[in-house]
């Protein structure tokens, strides 16, 4: 008898979906068995998340008598906002992730005799971050997790929608290969990222668009802490790309400088640290300094040799060289770009979504509490290695408790002619009224913007990225005090 050809490309039923292909969802996938049948979805090619442009590293604590001093280093980083017990448990888990890595083949930078070789960057009081393959450590780490994940991959695949009913998630709808699909699953994993394509100059993936903390707007899932959106404030963003080049903290904390045209070092007029300050105060200097002197600011590797630089910052040097830029000898005009969304939905300390069951979120698409205001740099890998662990642990310990009822699939429509432009718009409104320095007055006209949009004919993907960004806006209106990454004040 002959085997019949499949009608369906997946099955219908999983003991876990992940979406996301980053590395929150590839480390919770690298630790759930093969006996689980588990299911990793991506919205594009699975390189194409913020873990692969990730140039920054990895912190961990670099002993057990360093954990205090990393805990209150992040905590001084997020402004007091951030919650204590999962900063905590992020860096007393930090050795034990980096450790199993390890274990399971992945190579940090080291010295010749093989010791591991830590680094330092803004707000840091000590060495403690790892690299890999210098600039690359996402790139690196990506590629292992792919390389390392036991489980099937849906590609060029975006989540319409949470299949939820009676506070349970039962799955998720996707589109793939132009068509409505159900995935019916016991738990869900949301890995899918943060909202950079809501600002006009961002250094996140092209897929990354808050898509999915619109659904759970709609499902009345609590987001948390969602005016706290962090700007990278070294980005070379005179390319036409839609993701600017970053020029990662790294590259300060090893010696570059930010400077003007006339070789200024105008950091520290607003902070004794000068480039090694949080990123928020040094984002908000260089539009204070451009907006008040009309002189362009670039950063400055000069004191660096050039064997070292490229052997350090490969990508870096390979990208701008390409670009015409001589480093590091040249200087490279720079602005503040988003790079980070702090807020997000909110977790408990097991990574999951409090009053949905079988509902978790690890990585950027979280707001655990442990960045608070600001995020110091290089926790975010950390973070979403923690979470994803902690996830896996929480499903593996409760009791399955699988849904019984079927879902229908959705009728609205996906996307209206118009909707790029809206797009463009929107991109526009969050960047010139929600970015770096806010105001109540530029942000209630973001609002009424955002508000007219939706109610014109719109798409269903492009109403999703509305109602993030509205959330963003109206979460800022409401903390009338300006705290970390969120600079509000009357105008400049």
């Amino acid at each position: 008898m002959k085997n019949r050809p499949r009608s369906k490309a997946l099955p219908l039923r999983y003991d876990v979906v992940i979406i996301g292909s980053g590395i929150a969802g590839l480390y919770a996938a690298l630790n759930l068995p093969k006996t689980k049948k588990v299911l990793v979805i991506n919205k594009s090619h699975p390189w194409e998340c913020n873990t692969y442009y990730a140039q920054g590293g990895v912190t961990t604590a670099y002993n057990d008598a360093d954990i205090s001093l990393h805990i209150s280093d992040t905590i001084d980083a997020g402004a007091g906002l951030c919650d204590k017990n999962a900063v905590k448990l992020m860096s007393q888990n930090s050795q034990g992730v980096i450790r199993d890595l390890i274990a399971r083949g992945f190579l940090f930078d080291s010295d010749e005799e093989g010791n591991l070789l830590y680094t330092r960057e803004a707000a840091h009081s000590r060495s403690r971050i790892l690299h890999a393959g210098g600039d690359a450590t996402g790139r690196h780490l990506h590629y292992f997790l792919l390389t390392q994940n036991p489980h099937p991959m849906l590609s060029d695949a975006t989540v319409s929608d949470l299949l939820i009913e009676n506070a349970q998630c039962c799955g998720v709808e996707v589109i793939a290969e132009g068509k409505r699909r159900l995935i019916y699953a016991d738990n869900v994993i949301i890995a899918s990222g943060g909202v950079g394509s809501l600002f006009e100059y961002h250094t996140n993936a092209s897929t990354i668009s808050g898509d999915i903390h619109g659904i759970c707007i709609e499902k009345g899932i609590e987001l948390e802490s969602m005016e706290m959106m962090q700007f990278h404030p070294t980005v070379f963003v005179a390319n036409t790309f839609a993701r600017k080049l970053l020029l990662t903290e790294a590259l300060r904390g090893e010696g570059a400088h930010v400077v003007d045209e006339h070789g200024y070092r105008f950091l520290f007029e607003y902070d004794a640290r000068g480039e090694l300050a949080p990123r928020d105060i040094v984002s908000r200097a260089i539009f204070e300094y451009k907006k008040r002197t009309s002189k362009q600011v670039y950063l400055s590797c000069e004191d660096f040799e050039v064997d070292y630089f490229k052997d350090r910052f490969p990508n870096i040097y390979k990208s701008l060289n390409e670009l015409g830029f001589h480093l590091p000898k040249e200087r490279v005009p720079i602005s503040p770009a988003f790079h980070y969304a702090i807020g997000g939905i909110k977790s408990d300390l097991d990574a999951h979504v409090p009053g949905i069951e079988g509902l978790y979120v690890a990585g950027e698409a979280a707001c655990t509490g442990v960045h608070g205001a600001n995020r110091l740099a290089s926790n975010s890998l950390l973070e979403g290695l923690v979470f994803a662990l902690k996830a896996v642990e929480s499903i593996q310990k409760t009791a399955i408790k699988r849904c019984e009822r079927t879902f229908e699939l959705s009728t609205e429509v996906l996307e209206v002619e118009g909707d790029k432009e809206k797009k463009d718009a929107l991109r526009h409104i969050m960047w010139d009224h929600v970015s770096i320095v806010r105001t109540p007055e530029g942000l209630k006209e973001a609002l009424d913007a955002i508000n007219a949009m939706m109610q014109d004919d719109v798409g269903r993907l492009l109403r999703l990225r509305l109602l993030c960004a509205r959330s963003i806006v109206e979460s800022a209106l409401k903390r009338t005090e300006p705290l970390g990454v969120h600079y509000i004040t009357q105008g400049i």
